[in-house]
Formats: C-alpha cells, structure tokens, sequence
C-alpha cells in the first residue's frame, strides 16, 4: 500500500508539499491539515496591495480552489483546527478529538505573530499574519483611522506605507536605536529607514512603549516620556516566533524552531519540516543553523521536504542563497544571503538617494548583498554568492556592473541628445 503523506501547516510550504509528490506520481493518500478555516493563501500581499485603497474588496490571495485541492490533487482537507499533538512512537498527528496516522510527515505550521507583552485586549488593535487580521486592518483603514504601527520592521514599514499612501495620519515607532538590524545590519538599516523620511513619514527610534489606553476600542498609545498619540488603528509589528507549542513533549528538537539536518529530516523516522518553522543546517553557509522567513524558502522547503520524507533513501539535501523583498511607498528592497558580515561597502549608488547595492563580506568571501531599487541587480549577485565568490572578486564583478550601467546611460543620454537634435 501506498504510503500516507500527512502535512501539518495549510501554509505555501504546506501546499508545494502536496503539489510536488503528486507531481512526482505519488499516489498514496495525501492528508493536508491547517490551523485556519481558509485555502492557502499568499501572505506576501496581506502587508501590500491587500491593504490598498479601492473601491471593491480586494482579490482573495488564495493560491488554489478547493476543487483543485480535494480532486484534482486528491488530498483530504483537514481546515479550521489546529494541530494539538504529536505522537512519534504511533505516528499519529492529533488534530481535535482526531488521531491521523503517517507513513511521512511535514511539518509547516509556520509562525505567529508575537503580540506586545502586557498590551490590552482592545478592538482596533492587531498583528499582521493572517488573512483575517489583513482584513481587519484593511477595515480600519477604510475608515480613516489615525494610525500607529509598532516596531518598524519590514511588516510594519510596509503597512505604514500603506497607509501613508492613502493620506492618513501615521506614526511608526521602533524601540532601537535603528530599525532592521537582524535583517540587513545596523548600518544598512540606518540607509533603508531613510526611505521613510524621503516619503514624510513620522519615523521615531529608541522609543518604548509604556501603554495602549483605551475603552473597549484603542484610543491612544502612550510612550515612556509621557507622549500621548492618538490612535484608532494600533499595529504591532513586533516579529514573528515559530509555531512549535503543540510539538512540545513530542521528542523533536525544538530551538527556535524544529531542528533539522541539511535533509531538512528533523530526527524521528518519517518527519521533516519546512517553511518558517524550519531550523536547518545550510551547507550554502559553512552548515550554518538557520531559520527563514522568506516566501522563496518557504516553497523550495516544502518540496524538498515531501519528497525526501516519501523517499528518504534518496533523498537531497537543500542547500540556498536566501532570498527576500520588500516594497515601502514606491520603493523595492531587496536581500540575498546573508546580513552577518565583517565588513558592508556600498558599491553603487547612495543610500541618501534611495537608489544603492551593497555588498556584504565575511572572511573573504562574498555572503549578502542589498539592493533598493535596482532590481535587475540582485539575482546576479545571488548567483555569484552561491559560486562562493572571493570578496575580490565581487568587487570587481560590482565594478564590472557599474561600468556597464554607466555606459548605458552615457549611450541613453547620447541618443536623446540626437533625437533633440
């Protein structure tokens, strides 16, 4: 008999799980289980355009109809309860008052949004994670609600712009010094927050919160220096941890997410993991112990972890260069690699202009590179850091680039001259 694929997590890695072995003409039963009542959905729009203004409710981000799911695919849909257990000696996920038997099993349940410690159960008042907080927020701002987002990390910068753009009354607040410096280093994040001032935007750092005040509805955040901002939208962007409580006890090795081999296999026979909850060893970086948030990762997780939990003796390690985007007003962030490096240099462009790449080295080799607004740049550099390039060697591959631009727009400037002419 076929075996029984169980995946726990309706998330992107979830679902390219399930894809990827009937692609490869697994034909066992396929049993796809999520937290939430909804399909899997894209979460990348939730923070951007879901939060847009329009005249109509925006598109549903779903990535497939239940009809494709159920029958085409043929997997049995398990939606609207979380998983509670994990029994490894029977292999059996519990979910309710249910026990599901596995022959493999992948685990994507993702992460949740951390909420502000001591912070009032008041309407008005969300994280961003989910389809139905998104559409919360989108309410919120519908209405014109003065808004105050906390912490301005990618998430919250994104919703700041987004409602920035629609003219509202806006305030970001981050407690360091400099925003994103787990994400793209102190000093590159100093570079990036500048986008928020070149758009307007009331930037203030090394703040604490002291309290949200309201009654039963959000009326004001108040700060550690006695500052009163008047608020009727409150989001708090304070980061994300892992979904593992209900794989607590379960024998896994849990620290900061499911511990994994290269294989992606996290210990007892059967059980991988992919996506956010995902902490694995990189051979790409010296078999570095990381854990991702980024949708590119999270889809190659997925399909590497099905197939190698159906099929472990042949399975393959997964390697990557990672990879992540942002968009804040009418500006593209983004990131490949790595932010841990000895030493950041800006080889093209300037932070000051919003319009820069930046290297990033560590020991001698080339490990990350940020790029605003020069898209055609990034995956070119990703390239070079997965052929291990030299530091030397990206510079003058950064030089080399340079020169070409240059002389493109040398060329460009050169042909509206003779058109004027």
């Amino acid at each position: 008999m076929a075996s029984h694929l169980v995946v726990v997590g309706a998330s992107l890695a979830g679902l390219r799980a399930v894809e990827a072995v009937r692609k490869d003409g697994h034909d066992g039963p396929v049993t796809l289980i999520g937290a939430e009542r909804h399909l899997p959905y894209d979460r990348p729009p939730l923070s951007k355009a879901f939060l847009e203004a329009g005249d109509e409710d925006p598109e549903h981000p779903r990535f497939r109809e239940e009809s494709h799911l159920a029958q085409e695919l043929g997997v049995e849909l398990v939606l609207g309860e979380p998983a509670s257990g994990l029994d490894t000696a029977a292999r059996e996920v519990h979910v309710a008052d249910r026990r599901i038997g596995y022959d493999a099993l992948v685990l994507a349940t993702g992460a949740r949004a951390k909420s502000l410690p001591g912070s009032p159960d008041l309407d008005g008042v969300h994280t961003l994670r989910t389809l139905d907080d998104a559409q919360a927020i989108r309410a919120a701002l519908d209405a014109g609600a003065r808004t105050v987002v906390i912490g301005a990390g990618f998430i919250g910068s994104e919703v700041a712009s987004g409602a920035h753009k629609r003219g509202l009354e806006v305030t970001v607040l981050e407690a360091l010094p400099t925003p994103l410096g787990r994400a793209v280093g102190e000093e590159m994040g100093a570079a990036v927050s500048q986008l928020h001032h070149r758009n307007g935007m009331d930037l203030r750092c090394g703040v604490t919160v002291s309290a949200i005040e309201g009654n039963g509805s959000v009326e004001a955040v108040v700060l550690e220096d006695g500052t009163r901002l008047p608020a009727d939208l409150v989001v708090v962007g304070a980061g994300a941890a892992p979904t593992t409580d209900w794989l607590e006890g379960s024998g896994l090795e849990l620290d900061d997410g499911v511990v994994c081999d290269e294989y992606l296999a996290a210990g007892p026979p059967g059980i991988y993991a992919a996506g956010d909850i995902a902490r694995w060893r990189n051979a790409q970086f010296d078999g570095d112990l990381m854990r991702l948030e980024h949708w590119t990762s999270a889809a190659e997780q997925g399909a590497v972890a099905a197939r190698n939990a159906l099929d472990p003796a042949s399975a393959k390690p997964y390697a990557t260069v990672p990879y992540f985007w942002s968009d804040w007003y009418d500006s593209r962030i983004q990131f490949v690699g790595i932010p841990r490096g000895d030493e950041v240099r800006v080889v093209s462009g300037r932070p000051e202009d919003g319009r820069f790449v930046a290297l990033y080295r560590r020991c001698d080799h080339l490990v990350g590179v940020l790029a605003v607004n020069r898209q055609a740049e990034v995956m070119k550099y990703r390239a070079q850091i997965k052929k291990n390039i030299t530091w030397d060697d990206a510079l003058k591959f950064a030089a080399q680039r340079e020169a070409a631009a240059q002389d493109k727009a040398e060329r460009a400037r050169e042909g509206e001259h003779a058109a004027a002419g």
